[in-house]
């Protein structure tokens, strides 16, 4: 689809998605795996289930354009409410279950929902701004007659994500129906999906890498989804993939580490990995080729866009470079003037705002919003050069934002949680990388906390992918001329602190 063609009318993203299994309703779309076997879901009755569900959240009262907001943990009930919302026209507001109700009221309030729902233990906002529903109710309508799709315009919002700026506050990312269109291009610029396939992706149901890369595009081509059930031991993912006849693993470079180091028994059926969420490191991509005789192709991409740069199985990025624009995205690399530089020379990486996958804006906030476009193109805030080929090679972010474990995570927002702690007089919270190549949130301090207070406080006040694995007491933090606080010589200093 060329960015600039006109967008399908009527369209509604659900039915789009499920469209893919309507000519094999036998065809199982979903397993939920475990050592003990697996929950099949055909593609039948996951489309009934999806209208179900829809139906009950209209019995509710809730009129299209309302707000959902998901609380709810690891199971088929995630994916199975995401897609009942936005058959009914809703606003799905996916969060991960990990969010503390400290992290979870600020975007509550903002997303201002007409209805909860929530899995128990899963933290909720205090007060709770609107009726709560709970997981146990929402199965009871899967099995409600279905309720019709829910048509309109492709342009209008179907989902808001969060992710986190640099200033510290988490924002709402609105993403239109018409961004699974986009994702199509992923198939053969990444995925080199077929409907044959068997895709098994290691991340949680609330993850929104999961969520596309997972099962939405599966299911839009017709494949199955290979889900972990809940609570699984990562240790048997290389078994679960054996046993299930898994073709394509898709995980964070963390996945794969762990895969090697466990010990990898015979893939027969396995074609690639995909990686995504953080740098894949070069050595980890070639241990793997080494182990396995199969490739890992990396995509770069974010929550404005998902990921629109990538290697593939009929084009392989060259080794050390992210890979090339998806076919159909319009990307330039772009200097400071604004103007496209030379190949080689590092810019800002940018989307042109006619990409069907590019948000919507963010929510309730133009002036952020328009802050991110330089005329016709969106600024990632990723640092790139081009390769006389068209390759892209990552230079990092151009600002302080932390990407650790595949989430986005701002320094900001981790050093706000240690405000006030006895003992401790500044902070600075940074991206570190391992030995072993694995990056991780690290904490750079002044002063003389409780080790096990700072621990405790993080776990209060911060999810766990946001909370410092490494800490590490300094004299006094670096700064620039103006002030700043300079993370780099943070982490150039920290082997020697």
């Amino acid at each position: 689809m060329d960015p600039a063609a006109p967008r399908p009318a009527p369209f509604n993203l659900a039915a789009h998605v499920l469209a893919g299994g309507a000519r094999v309703p036998d065809k199982v779309a979903l397993q939920i795996l475990r050592p003990t076997g697996a929950e099949r879901w055909s593609f039948a009755r996951l489309t009934a289930a999806v209208q179900g569900v829809a139906a009950g959240l209209q019995a509710q009262g809730l009129e299209p354009g309302d707000r959902l907001l998901l609380r709810l943990g690891n199971t088929v009930d995630f994916p199975l409410a995401f897609l009942g919302a936005i058959a009914a026209g809703l606003v799905a507001v996916p969060t991960s279950a990990a969010l503390t109700a400290a992290e979870i009221g600020p975007m509550a309030a903002a997303v201002a929902p007409r209805l909860i729902l929530a899995a128990p233990g899963v933290a909720l906002p205090d007060p709770a701004p609107c009726p709560v529903v709970t997981a146990e109710t929402l199965r009871g309508w899967e099995d409600l007659p279905p309720a019709p799709w829910h048509w309109g315009d492709p342009d209008r919002p179907g989902y808001i994500v969060f992710t986190s700026g640099t200033s510290g506050r988490a924002r709402g990312v609105v993403h239109a129906h018409r961004a699974i269109l986009a994702r199509r291009r992923m198939w053969d610029g990444w995925y080199g999906l077929t409907p044959a396939d068997r895709l098994l992706h290691a991340g949680a149901f609330n993850w929104t890498f999961t969520l596309g890369t997972g099962l939405m595009d599966p299911w839009s081509a017709g494949a199955t989804a290979l889900i972990p059930a809940e609570g699984t031991d990562p240790r048997a993912l290389a078994l679960l993939a054996r046993r299930f006849d898994a073709t394509i693993i898709a995980g964070v470079p963390g996945i794969f580490r762990r895969l090697l180091r466990d010990g990898l028994p015979a893939l027969p059926r396995l074609r690639h990995g995909l990686s995504a969420g953080e740098k894949l490191p070069r050595a980890l991509r070639e241990a793997w080729v080494q182990a396995t005789g199969t490739d890992l192709h990396e995509a770069m991409g974010m929550s404005e866009i998902s990921t629109f740069v990538s290697g593939c199985p009929d084009r392989p990025a060259p080794a050390g470079a992210l890979g090339w624009p998806q076919p159909g995205r319009r990307v330039a690399v772009l200097g400071p003037d604004g103007a496209p530089v030379a190949p080689g020379e590092p810019g800002i990486l940018a989307v042109h705002r006619n990409d069907p996958g590019l948000f919507l804006g963010y929510l309730d906030a133009p002036g952020d919003t328009a802050a991110r476009f330089a005329g016709d193109w969106f600024l990632t805030g990723d640092l790139v050069a081009a390769r006389p080929d068209g390759a892209l090679d990552s230079l990092g972010r151009a600002d302080d934002q932390i990407n650790a474990g595949g989430y986005r995570i701002s320094p900001a927002e981790v050093e706000a949680a240690f405000d006030g702690l006895p003992g401790l007089t500044e902070c600075a919270a940074l991206e570190l990388t391992l030995p072993g190549g694995a990056t991780v949130v690290a904490l750079a301090y002044t002063g003389t906390p409780d080790p096990q207070a700072l621990a405790a406080r993080a776990a209060d006040r911060l999810a766990r992918w946001k909370q410092p694995r490494v800490t590490r007491a300094f004299a006094t933090l670096p700064r620039s001329a103006n002030g700043k606080l300079n993370r780099r010589a943070i982490r150039q200093d920290w082997g020697t602190a």
